[in-house]
This record gives structure tokens, sequence and C-alpha cells, in this order.
């Protein structure tokens, strides 16, 4: 239990810096009933949860036994999501000033619910879609992010299953420059001409085992560092929470996908 309380005090010394500096105090509605607990503790939990593979907010609150109701607990978590969104975006752009020139660029899908629950599924109808992966079919998001070769993310995007890989790299790489990697799933005259700024930027999609394409061994090189995209999809799948089908409204949903890439980012 000591243990988890340090790590939880980490984190929420982490969360007060970014809370200070983007004055979340500045923000919350000072009429009406004070809050039981602050935005920062309210993140810090939610962050905390995500960071240890805590499926469910009730161990949340049994573990820590705040003083407010459980569904008060639950209602600010989701509440306070972009409060927790704000601090992640700043960290993005803290990461694309110190980011490495060579760039990767991918997705995964984010299933919302079982597939042979998908006809059923209501809570993320509006917002979901059927998609395709390498893995088959699903029914759910897609997250698109960009990072560089010092696995820091400086880009990330969530679309609905059915938007191809192509359609998100320009509005993904919005102000960004480097040398970019991608897979056989990027491949496109078109995107790779539209992408291409002289002296700033190049789209490098690694040529299909069936092209008849003459690469340099430095190509060779690049297309060999992809699989570090691949690791924060790991990361994020399996030890910080990405994937659920708890919650019981979309801002909750949503409030997940924020507080685990935000855990993945304060690690």
């Amino acid at each position: 239990m000591r243990t988890f309380i340090q790590a939880y005090e980490t984190i929420k010394q982490k969360v007060r810096v970014f809370s200070k500096y983007l004055r979340f105090d500045k923000l919350i509605n000072k009429i009406g009933r004070k809050l039981a607990l602050s935005p920062a503790e309210i993140i810090s939990l939610a962050v905390f949860k995500q960071a240890n593979g805590i499926a469910a907010k009730k161990a949340i609150y049994r573990m820590f036994e705040p003083d407010c109701s459980y569904k008060t607990l639950v209602v600010n978590m989701n509440r306070f999501a972009a409060l927790a969104l704000k601090i992640f975006l700043s960290l993005l752009q803290i990461n694309r000033r110190h980011s490495h020139p060579i760039k990767h660029i991918d997705s995964t899908d984010i299933p919302v619910c079982l597939f042979k629950n998908a006809h059923a599924h209501k809570t993320m109808k509006g917002l979901s879609s059927f998609g395709r992966s390498s893995k088959g079919t699903f029914f759910g998001l897609k997250l698109h992010i960009i990072s560089d070769l010092n696995k820091q993310l400086l880009s990330v995007r969530f679309a609905t299953g059915r938007i191809g890989d192509r359609e998100m790299v320009m509005p993904l790489s919005k102000n960004l420059a480097g040398v970019f990697i991608a897979d056989a799933g990027y491949i496109s005259a078109r995107l790779s001409r539209a992408f291409y700024q002289e002296g700033r930027r190049i789209l490098l999609a690694q040529p299909r085992k069936n092209m008849k394409k003459i690469i340099t061994a430095f190509q060779n090189r690049l297309y060999g560092t992809r699989m570090m995209v691949e690791i924060h999809f790991r990361s994020l799948k399996l030890f910080h929470g990405l994937i659920t089908s708890l919650p019981r409204s979309a801002s909750g949903y949503l409030a997940n996908y924020i507080y685990s890439l935000l855990a993945y980012q304060l690690a």
C-alpha cells in the first residue's frame, strides 16, 4: 500500500506543476459547493489508475477512499479530462521543441467492444465505425500518432475506424518537419507530392514485398527503425489501459483515452 501511495504522490507532484503553469485555478467555477477533491487530485487519481493498469474506477475509490461519493468521483474524472488533455498537449509541445529529425507515423485500432457485440453497442455508436486493421475487422476508433527516433510522442489524433491512414497524414503532421517513416499502408504518389517540402520534410513509405522498387541502404535502415512506433501502441494497450469497454458514456470512453495517453507521457 505504501508503494501505491508513493507512486500516487509522484504523479500528483507532476500534475500540480502543470496545474499551476496552466492556471487551472482560473478555469474552475468558484460559485457553488466546494469540490471535495481538487482538479489536480482528480486527474492524479485517474492517471494513477491508468499507469497501474487498473481497469475499474471502483477499485480506485476503494483504494483511496476519497471524501466524496463514488458517483462524484466518476463524474469529476470525466469532467476534468479536458484539463488533463491540456497537460498532455503541453507535453507534446515540449517534445516537439526537442524532436529528432527522424520521425515515425502509424495508427492502431481501438475497439470499443467485442466484435460480436458491435451491432448492439450504443454508447460510442456516433463516434465509432467498422474498420480494418492487420488483425481483421473491428468496431471502434483509430489512434494515429507521430513519434520520433527518441521515442517521444509528437502528434496524436483520433479518428473513426473507417478513416484511412493516408487521410490523416496531413492534419497529423501539421507544423512538423523531418524524414517521416511509414509502412506500406501509406504508399501514395499523390500524398508523397502533397507532403513533400524541399529542404524541410519528406515521407518515405516502406515498399510492399511484391513491389519492384530499388531502395538505398540508408532507407532500408530507416525502415528498420519503424518498430519503435509499435512500442507506443503496445505500452498504451497492455500497460496503460487504452482499450476498454467499461465506460457507460462517450465522455467516459474519451476520458479513458486521454488519461491513458497522459499516464504514458508522465511515466
